[in-house]
């Protein structure tokens, strides 16, 4: 097994990433991205299940419009971080976060790794309000929920 490749590319092993959430959930425990993570649901269904992963790093965007963006993926990088996700808090707050592609590629340019847009499931409250707002509706958008969209089941789950 220590010879395979995972989904990802890499020789399977612990796989390091990162968490950024939105400041205005500054507060958070992180208790729902960490069973996605668990479950493999989410963002984080990109995983194998028999894949190890590490959450390395967790810490917030630092506020509008994401100062702390510039400089928390450097001390995760230095700790091993190979991916970064953007927290769902992101997605689902309102508004959602204007920046969320600027900070997508600013850290796969700046420091050379993925970003994942999202981490746990959307909860079904956010959907539907959302989906009331059509704030999702463009194509951009779609792109950017896809890992976070999963059944109206799992979504009721997160809630």
């Amino acid at each position: 097994m220590a010879n395979e490749k995972s989904r990802h590319g890499t020789k399977t092993g612990t796989r390091k990433i990162g968490i950024i959430i939105c400041n205005r959930y500054h507060n958070c425990a992180g208790g729902k991205c960490f069973r996605a993570l668990a479950n493999r649901e989410g963002a984080f269904s990109i995983y194998g299940k028999d894949e190890e992963v590490e959450i390395a790093g967790y810490t917030s965007c630092g506020g509008c419009p994401g100062g702390n963006v510039e400089y928390a993926p450097d001390e995760m990088v230095k700790n091993g971080v190979q991916a970064i996700h953007l927290a769902t808090g992101l997605i689902v707050g309102y508004p959602p976060c204007p920046n969320i592609v600027r900070f997508k590629n600013y850290i796969e340019k700046k420091y050379g790794i993925p970003v994942i847009i999202g981490t746990h499931p959307i909860p079904q409250k956010y959907y539907l309000v959302h989906s009331k707002l059509g704030t999702w509706e463009s194509k951009e958008w779609q792109e950017i929920i896809k890992l976070t969209l999963p059944d109206e089941v799992c979504r009721k789950s997160y809630d």
